[in-house]
């Protein structure tokens, strides 16, 4: 290809030669217009194009052979007159406009050798092309439907003297304590500070027949520390909201909107009046002998001192709330006096006076009898949790310090809202069996088996938190029984994973298995990777690394045998407050065994394979 240039008509013209062998990229396409992108380049150069006389053969449309065509050329010439250059501005790039009707589509020319055609690249196969995801748990992800379980025990709720109460926590931790209420009455009244022996308390009837429990009214010098004042408040709004009928609740009035710690706004107006529909259908609830008792159990006067001088009655809850804001001990005593007597009457029903007839069930128990197609109530679940987890850990934060830095010992827990998803999304059943491997003071067991029924298996390798994790079990059995529910079946072990021969006995068995493995070191998440090959089909691994070194890995050579390739995995978010050990959210990983799916990644890449090796003899 040549450039020739000459003057014609004072202007300077370019020719332009181009061998007849470019026929197939430049001559037997349209002859073409050069034109610059931008319009200001419209009048630097005016442009004339003759098209040849005759253009080279096509090898589509030639019987000549592809060499004789290589060694003829016929010149193609272009004439380029350039207009005069007003201004002159850098062109960025030249496009080709069409002009006329384009021939016949030119096929390249074959290859000297079939040889030498290169084998088209196969397909990648990655961890996601199995034809089944077990494991997939979108945002959108229904959980499983809940399971027809009886809730309800048969025994009735005594704690026993093996109960910790909240009494006795309070109690052991007496000088990080002080007073809460005070006697508007009697500025020198010190009958609600702290003291070893003659300290405030009242006591709360639980929804079992024969279970109640103290609560010394003393708040934390830290408000991080256990307040018992709290937690009687919390306790007492769940049993009326989950355990009453709404007309039973009617009687105690309407449950304020927060707890002591988020609601503390001025209190109600003495002469407001209580609601209309306070203590309507009482004739409904119980026996109509006791609809007196009731009635007058079901409203109260707060002593004149702390309202106006002629005081108007109000529901209970409204009076307890008001006792709770302004620190009025004898008020509170009081209101929660006439509670527990109401909830006695309820608890108790009156006898019939006919010998032979039967006893009068617990009509709370009936309401947990009912609970057998809804399912237990998650206020319920959490309250439980949150009272045994105060009473037996908490007093005990400061031996779980006593840890190595950085190492696989370093303790953390999943927050009772992160295991009850993770329950949720594995769907375990009361037939199910649950592994926590680290299972450290014992919490995730104790709420899988009380929110399912499932039996549980917790193994913990640090003295520490084994030793509460079985006071963590004795005291969840005692509350149960106080609350009326039955929960499953847990089973613990002080010991190595690793070592354990329980551990190997019931992985094979295993429908979820649980590991915290977010600090461990890499060499104990590969000595666990070759038991997971015990696991059945179907099961489900949890964890807070993955097992897997990448979540949609390409299969390749390297990996194709890896253990882990027995795993569909999917990674699931977690939100702020969902682990002890940080404010941030995170992630965690569901592995799910899917053998099939794996045995047909594995023949796609075998077949794959073979395929590229023919191709490349």
């Amino acid at each position: 290809m040549s450039l020739l240039s000459s003057t014609e008509a004072g202007l300077p013209t370019f020719r332009l030669s181009i061998p007849s062998n470019f026929s197939n990229g430049i001559a037997s396409k349209p002859i073409m217009d050069f034109q610059t992108v931008d319009s200001d380049y419209s009048d630097i150069f005016e442009i004339d194009i003759e098209r040849p006389t005759r253009l080279a053969s096509s090898p589509a449309s030639s019987s000549t052979s592809y060499q004789k065509r290589k060694a003829s050329y016929n010149d193609i010439e272009l004439d380029f007159h350039v207009s005069t250059l007003t201004h002159v501005k850098r062109s960025r790039y030249i496009r080709a406009k069409a002009t006329d009707e384009p021939p016949k589509h030119v096929p390249r020319p074959r290859a000297h050798s079939r040889h030498q055609e290169l084998a088209p690249s196969p397909e990648p196969i990655y961890r996601s092309s199995r034809s089944r995801s077990s494991s997939s748990f979108p945002p959108s992800y229904t959980y499983p439907p809940v399971q027809r379980r009886r809730w309800s025990v048969d025994d009735d709720g005594t704690p026993g003297p093996r109960h910790l109460s909240s009494e006795m926590v309070v109690k052991r931790l007496m000088k990080t304590y002080k007073g809460y209420f005070k006697n508007p009455n009697d500025p020198k009244d010190r009958s609600f500070q702290p003291h070893p022996h003659c300290y405030p308390y009242i006591e709360l009837e639980y929804p079992n027949s024969g279970a109640s429990e103290r609560f010394i009214l003393l708040a934390p010098k830290d408000k991080d520390h256990y307040n018992p004042i709290l937690d009687l408040e919390q306790t007492l709004y769940t049993i009326i909201e989950c355990y009453l009928t709404r007309e039973q609740q009617s009687l105690f009035g309407t449950i304020p909107s927060g707890p002591l710690s988020e609601n503390v706004s001025p209190p109600p107006s003495p002469q407001s009046s209580p609601p209309s529909t306070y203590n309507a259908n009482v004739d409904e609830l119980i026996d109509v002998q006791d609809r007196e008792e009731l009635l007058s159990l079901a409203s109260m006067v707060p002593p004149s001192s702390t309202t106006s001088a002629s005081p108007a009655s109000m529901p209970l809850l409204r009076a307890v709330k008001r006792a709770i804001n302004r620190q009025d001990g004898p008020l509170f005593v009081a209101a929660m006096a006439r509670i527990n007597a109401l909830l006695h009457a309820l608890k108790y029903p009156r006898l019939p006076e006919d010998l032979f007839a039967p006893v009068p069930s617990n009509p709370l128990q009936q309401t947990v009898e009912n609970w057998e197609e809804s399912g237990l109530p998650k206020k319920v679940l959490m309250r439980i949790i949150e009272e045994n987890y105060q009473r037996v850990v908490g007093p005990n934060v400061v031996s779980l310090k006593q840890y190595e830095a950085f190492s696989s010992t370093v303790y953390g827990e999943l927050m009772p809202s992160l295991v009850h998803e993770i329950v949720q999304l594995t769907g375990l059943r009361e037939e199910s069996l649950f592994l926590d491997l680290g299972s450290g003071v014992g919490n995730v067991v104790v709420q899988a088996s009380l929110q399912t029924g499932c039996k549980s298996f917790g193994i913990e390798l640090m003295p520490a938190p084994a030793r509460i994790a079985r006071e963590m079990v004795e005291q969840m059995r005692i509350r149960c029984r106080m609350w009326g529910i039955r929960m499953g079946e847990v089973e613990l072990e002080e010991g190595n994973m690793l070592t354990s021969k329980r551990v190997d006995e019931l992985i094979p068995k295993a429908d979820v298995l649980l590991v915290d493995n977010k600090v461990f070191e890499e060499s104990l998440n590969e000595a666990l990777r070759p038991k997971f090959l015990d696991l059945k089909e179907g099961a489900i691994v949890v964890s807070l690394s993955p097992f897997v070194s990448s979540l949609n890995a390409r299969v390749t050579e390297r990996n194709v045998d890896d253990i882990s390739t027995i795993f569909d995995v999917t990674e699931r978010p977690y939100h702020s407050g969902s682990v002890s050990w940080g404010i941030n959210g995170g992630s965690y990983y569901i592995h799910r065994v899917d053998r099939a799916g794996y045995a047909q990644i594995r023949t796609r890449f075998e077949n794959t394979r073979a395929r590229t090796t023919r191709t490349r003899r």
